[in-house]
């Protein structure tokens, strides 16, 4: 029996992740079921509980995927030159989620199922450790290039501002996907108005 490479693993987590988002996303943590990811992915039931032992680590996957892909994407803008401003981190964390509401759905729910389950809460805690990790750096960064705006130094700002601007992301987020009136330009105005240029 030939052997699985580690890629096609991954390729084979992507597949599932996709589908347990769109069943996330539509019908919600609780009532959707590994049944379900499995008509919304195609494969089996085996094949899903080969790389995930059951919803609650398939939707903390799932939570964990969306909020990397944010930042991967404010670390490249970070080392790609001029560091982003601190508006222009907040669109780049909220950028996903204006495109595609199934990442805020499911967020919002993670948010909330994790405030009663403890595991989810460590996944969250464990994450946004790392958007904290990848916000903090990229605000530093953009405060060494202003030190006009730092009289403390870069960290001391990057520390102090960085409750707001994940607060903002939080907020944009939550109205995103709860709002039927939410304005996302309307919103990011409001912010590019209030944060430091």
């Amino acid at each position: 029996m030939p052997r699985i490479t580690e890629a096609r693993r991954e390729a084979r987590r992507d597949q599932i992740r996709a589908a347990a988002l769109r069943s996330f996303a539509a019908k919600g943590y609780q009532r959707t079921s590994i049944a379900d990811v499995v008509t919304e992915s195609g494969l089996s039931a085996g094949a899903i509980y080969g790389h995930y032992a059951d919803k609650g680590e398939l939707f903390a996957a799932v939570a964990q995927h969306v909020l990397s892909r944010r930042d991967d994407e404010i670390a490249a803008a970070s080392h790609e030159g001029v560091p982003p401003s601190p508006y222009e981190i907040l669109v780049l964390l909220t950028g996903g989620m204006a495109r595609d509401l199934a990442d805020g759905r499911v967020l919002v729910q993670l948010w909330s199922e994790s405030t009663v389950d403890p595991a989810l809460r460590a996944v969250v805690q464990r994450v946004v450790g790392s958007v904290r990790g990848v916000l903090g750096d990229a605000l530093r960064n953009w405060f060494a290039t202003r030190p006009d705006l730092a009289p403390d130094g870069p960290d001391a700002a990057a520390q102090l501002l960085l409750p707001v601007v994940m607060g903002l992301g939080q907020a944009f987020i939550m109205q995103r996907a709860l709002l039927e009136d939410f304005d996302p330009d309307a919103y990011l105005a409001a912010a590019e108005a209030v944060l430091p240029r």
